[in-house]
C-alpha cells in the first residue's frame, strides 16, 4: 500500500500509515524565515536536529530564542495583570496589517514600562490611603479613650468639692495635700497610641508590663471590621492602644516592641481642638487620595483594555516566532554561511505542498537563489502518521496508548471502532442504560464547538474527547440490550408476542417445564417469557457464556489473520509458514472446534456436555462418547486429531532453508543468528500456546460483567423501586424514585459503565493486539503552527 510520491492528497487510508519519505532542503539565509513559517503554516514536514550536539545557547539563534522569551515573560505580566483586574482576553481577530516582530517587541516593552510605573504609583497612594485609614480609627477610637477619662475625672473632681463643703478637711488630709501641691513638681506622662493585629494584642500586652516592669498604663480596644495592612496591603484585624508612660526610657522600650510586633504608631494630639483639626484634616487627605486612586485604576484598566484586545494575536505571534527560530536551531549552517541546510521526515503526498510553499517564501523575500529540494535514501524506520478527523482520532488513542504502529504494520484502529464499542455493549447491554448514555453523549457532541473553546476540568477533557467513543458504546449497548431485551432489567414483547404460554393456571409460577410454545419463535433477541422465571440464570449463564467464547475465538482468528496480512505486505514468507499457519491451525484445532460443536448444540438442540466432550477428547479420545455425540463420525475426527502428534522430519533443515532464503532477499544487512532466531521463535510458541488457553478464559469476562451489570439492575428494580411501589405512600414512594435514580446512574451508568470500559480495553490490548500488532514505531510529529500548545512557554 505504499503509495508514488508527488500525489496532491491524502488517501484518509487508516490500514497503513502513510507513505513517508526522508527529505533534504537547502534554504538561503535571506529566506530562511519565511520558509519555515510557511513551512509551519502548512504542518507536513518532521525536521530532524542537526545540531544535537551543541547546546541551546551555541545554536545560531539563540539571540531570537532569548527575545521570543522575554517577550512571553512580558506576555505573561500582562496575562496575570488583567487576571487581577477582572478583564477578560479578546478572541484573536484577523488584523489587516500584521505586526512586525520587532515592532511588537517595541510595543511590548513600551506597555510594560507605563503598567509597571502605573502600578508603582498605585501602590504608593494605596499604601499611604491605608495609612490615613488607620491614623483615622485611630483618632477615632484614642478620642474615645480621653474624652471618657474626662468625663470621669471632671465627675470625680465635681464629688471631691461637693464632700469638701460639707465635711471638714480632717476626713481627707492626703486628698487636700495632693490639691495643694505645686503643679510645677508634678509628673508629666507622655502617651503612644497606634494598631497592633488582634492575635499579638495579649503578648503585645504582656510584654510591656515585663519590659517596664509595670511602670505604663495601656488602653486597648478592639476594631470591629478589618483593616488594610499598610505594609502588606491584606485584611488584619486589629486592636487599637493607647500606652501612657514615664520617661524617656521607657518610651524608647516601648516604641522597640512596638516595632517587633509590627504596631503601626500614629500621633494623637491631646488638646481637644488640635483633635478636631486633624481629624478633619486625615479626612479630606483620604478623599483626596480616594480620588487620586480611582484616576490611576481607570488608566490601568484602559492600558489593560488595549492589551486585552491584542493579546492572543501578540501571544499567538510569540509562540509562533520561537518555534520557528527554534527549528532553525534545528538546521545546519552551510560551510558558506549564505545557506542553512535541513532534513525532515514528510508524507509522499505532501512534497508538492511543500516545494510550494518554499518557492513563495524566495518569492516574498525577494531571494536572488531559490532553495534546493531532493528526496534522500535512507534505512532509517520513518514515522509513522495517520490521517484522522474527530470521529476517528479518539479510537486511534486507544491503539497509540497501547503502542504507536511500527511504520506501516496494519493497524488495529480500523476495527477497534467497531469491536471496541462492541464488546463494551456485550457487556453493558441494557437498551434504557444506553438510551441515558446517548442522550448525554449527544449533548456534548451538539454543543461540541462551545466545550472545545472551553477550559474543562480533568474528568470533563476526558469526556468530552472521547464522546464520538462513548456515542457509539451506547449505539451498541441499545443494540446489544434489545438482543438481551433488558430495559432497566424489564422486558418488553417488542418485536413479538412470547413464543410460550402456560400449560394451565399451576405453571404460573414459570419454570420452562410448564410452558408449551404456541407461536412463532420470537424474532429478534431474548423471548421475554426467560425473564423472572426459576429457569432465567442457568439459561442466560450458558447463552452468554457460550456467546463469549463465541466472540473471543472470533476476535483471536481476526488478530492470527491480521498477522497474515502483516507478513505478505512485508513480504516475509517464514512469517506465513512457520507462524500464521501453525497459530491458525492450533487455535482453531482447539477452540475452534469448540466453537463448532457450541453452534451444533445451538442448532440441533442437544443436551451434550461440552466440558465433557473437550476434556475426553484428550484423555480418552478411544471411548465411546455416547449423548455427548453431536454429529455423526465426531469420535473419528477426535481421534485423527489426537494421533497427530510427531516429530516433524526434517524440520530444522527447512526453517534454516526458508530463513537463509528470507536472510538474502531481505534489505538489511544485519548477520544471521540461527540461535536467537530458535530461542526467539520458543519463547513465542509457548507464549501463544499458553496464551490461547489464558486469552480465550479471559473472553469470559463478557458473559461476567454482562451478568453482573444484569443481576444489579435487576436488583435495583425490584428491592428498590417495586419495593417502595407497594407501600402505596407517596413520600415513600419520592424516597424510592430518587434511591433508585442515584444508584442507576452512579453504579450502573458510572462504575459500571468505567469497568466496562477497562476491560473491553484489555480485551483489545492484550487478547487481540498480541497476535499481530507489534507497536514500536513512533508517532509523526510535524513542525505545525496548529498544533502550538497554549501553555507553551
Amino acid at each position: 500500500m505504499a503509495r508514488s510520491g508527488g500525489g496532491c492528497c491524502p488517501s484518509m487510508d487508516l490500514m497503513r500509515s502513510e507513505a513517508m519519505q526522508l527529505l533534504q532542503v537547502i534554504i538561503p539565509t535571506e529566506s530562511a524565515h519565511l520558509a519555515v513559517s510557511h513551512l509551519g503554516d502548512l504542518g507536513l514536514i518532521q525536521f530532524k536536529d542537526l545540531n544535537a550536539d551543541k547546546s541551546p545557547f551555541q545554536r545560531t539563534y539563540a539571540a531570537q530564542i532569548k527575545r521570543c522569551a522575554e517577550m512571553a515573560r512580558k506576555l505573561r505580566f500582562f496575562k496575570e495583570q488583567m487576571s487581577k483586574a477582572g478583564i477578560l482576553v479578546s478572541p484573536m481577530q484577523s488584523t489587516e496589517t500584521p505586526l512586525d516582530f520587532d515592532d511588537m517587541e517595541v510595543k511590548l516593552g513600551e506597555l510594560e514600562a507605563e503598567l509597571t510605573e502605573v502600578n508603582a504609583n498605585d501602590e504608593k497612594l494605596q499604601r499611604a490611603h491605608n495609612e490615613l485609614l488607620e491614623y483615622s480609627t485611630v483618632l477615632q477610637k484614642a478620642g474615645e479613650f480621653f474624652y471618657s477619662a474626662q468625663r470621669s475625672a471632671a465627675a470625680q473632681h465635681r464629688q471631691m468639692e461637693a464632700n469638701q463643703s460639707g465635711e471638714t478637711s480632717l476626713e481627707s488630709p492626703l486628698l487636700e495635700q495632693d490639691m495643694l501641691t505645686d503643679a510645677s513638681k508634678q509628673v508629666k506622662l507622655g502617651s503612644l497610641s497606634g494598631l497592633v493585629p488582634k492575635e499579638k494584642a495579649m503578648a503585645f500586652e504582656r510584654i510591656l508590663f515585663r519590659a517596664t516592669r509595670g511602670n505604663i498604663l495601656l488602653r486597648q480596644e478592639s476594631v470591629d471590621e478589618p483593616v488594610t495592612d499598610p505594609q502588606s496591603g491584606e485584611k488584619v484585624y486589629k486592636n487599637t492602644f493607647v500606652v501612657f508612660y514615664s520617661g524617656e526610657r521607657a518610651k524608647a522600650k516601648i516604641l522597640k516592641i512596638c516595632d517587633a510586633f509590627r504596631a503601626n504608631r500614629y500621633p494623637f494630639p491631646e488638646d481637644l481642638a488640635k483633635q478636631t483639626h486633624t481629624v478633619q484634616e486625615v479626612s479630606g487627605k483620604i478623599s483626596e487620595l480616594k480620588a487620586t486612586i480611582d484616576m490611576g485604576l481607570a488608566h490601568r484598566d484602559s492600558i489593560l483594555k488595549t492589551i486585552a484586545s491584542e493579546f492572543e494575536h501578540w501571544n499567538h505571534l510569540a509562540k509562533k516566532e520561537k518555534s520557528i527560530y527554534h527549528t532553525l536551531n534545528m538546521l545546519s549552517v552551510d560551510v558558506t554561511k549564505k545557506c542553512l541546510v535541513g532534513e525532515g521526515w514528510s508524507p509522499v503526498f505532501a512534497a508538492n505542498q511543500i516545494q510550494d510553499a518554499l518557492q513563495r517564501a524566495t518569492l516574498e523575500s525577494k531571494s536572488q537563489v531559490g532553495s534546493i529540494f531532493q528526496v534522500l535514501n535512507t534505512k532509517e524506520s520513518p514515522p509513522t502518521y495517520f490521517q484522522t478527523n474527530k470521529f476517528t482520532s479518539a479510537f486511534q488513542e486507544i491503539v497509540d496508548a497501547y503502542g504507536v504502529a511500527k511504520y506501516q504494520e496494519a493497524n488495529p484502529g480500523v476495527y477497534t471502532i467497531i469491536t471496541f464499542p462492541f464488546l463494551f455493549a456485550v457487556m453493558f447491554g441494557d437498551w434504557g442504560h444506553g438510551i441515558c448514555i446517548l442522550l448525554a453523549t449527544l449533548y456534548l457532541i451538539i454543543r461540541e464547538k462551545k466545550f472545545a473553546s472551553q477550559k474543562l476540568g480533568d474528568i470533563m477533557e476526558m469526556m468530552f474527547g472521547g464522546r464520538y467513543i462513548i456515542m457509539m458504546m451506547s449505539i451498541f449497548s441499545i443494540y446489544t440490550g434489545l438482543i438481551y431485551n433488558e430495559f432497566f432489567s424489564v422486558p418488553f414483547e417488542l418485536f413479538a408476542k412470547s413464543a410460550y404460554a402456560c400449560r394451565d393456571s399451576s405453571c404460573s409460577d414459570s419454570t420452562t417445564e410448564g410452558l408449551i410454545k404456541v407461536r412463532d419463535t420470537y424474532p429478534f433477541g431474548v423471548d421475554p417469557v426467560w425473564h423472572g422465571s426459576r429457569s432465567e440464570l442457568p439459561f442466560l449463564n450458558s447463552l452468554k457464556m457460550k456467546m463469549s467464547i463465541l466472540l473471543g475465538v472470533s476476535q483471536m482468528n481476526l488478530g492470527i489473520f491480521m498477522s497474515y496480512f502483516n507478513a505478505k505486505f512485508f513480504r516475509n514468507s517464514v512469517n506465513i509458514w512457520y507462524q500464521f499457519v501453525p497459530q491458525l491451525i492450533f487455535l482453531n484445532s482447539l477452540f475452534g472446534y469448540l466453537s463448532m460443536l457450541i453452534i451444533i448444540k445451538w442448532c440441533t438442540g442437544s443436551k451434550a456436555d461440552l466440558y465433557h466432550v473437550m476434556i475426553y477428547m484428550f484423555l480418552s479420545p478411544t471411548d465411546d462418547m455416547g449423548e455427548n455425540q453431536l454429529f455423526p463420525g465426531q469420535k473419528t475426527l477426535q481421534r485423527h486429531q489426537g494421533h497427530q502428534y510427531a516429530m516433524l522430519e526434517g524440520a530444522d533443515e527447512s526453517v534454516v532453508a526458508e530463513l537463509g532464503e528470507h536472510n538474502e532477499e531481505s534489505n538489511h544487512h544485519e548477520e544471521f543468528e540461527f540461535s536467537e532466531i530458535f530461542v526467539h521463535q520458543l519463547i513465542h510458541t509457548i507464549e501463544f500456546v499458553l496464551g490461547a488457553v489464558s486469552n480465550t478464559a479471559s473472553y469470559l469476562r463478557l458473559w461476567a460483567l454482562s451478568l453482573a451489570h444484569s443481576e444489579l439492575s435487576t436488583v435495583f428494580y425490584d428491592k428498590v423501586l417495586l419495593l417502595t411501589l407497594g407501600y402505596n405512600n407517596i413520600f415513600i414512594l419520592a424516597i424510592g424514585v430518587v434511591v433508585f435514580i442515584c444508584a442507576t446512574v452512579g453504579v450502573l451508568l458510572v462504575m459500571e459503565t468505567l469497568s466496562a470500559f477497562l476491560h473491553a480495553l484489555r480485551l483489545h490490548w492484550v487478547e487481540f493486539q498480541n497476535k499481530f500488532y507489534e507497536g514500536d514505531g513512533y508517532k509523526f510529529a510535524p513542525f505545525s503552527f496548529a498544533l502550538i500548545s497554549e501553555d507553551e512557554e
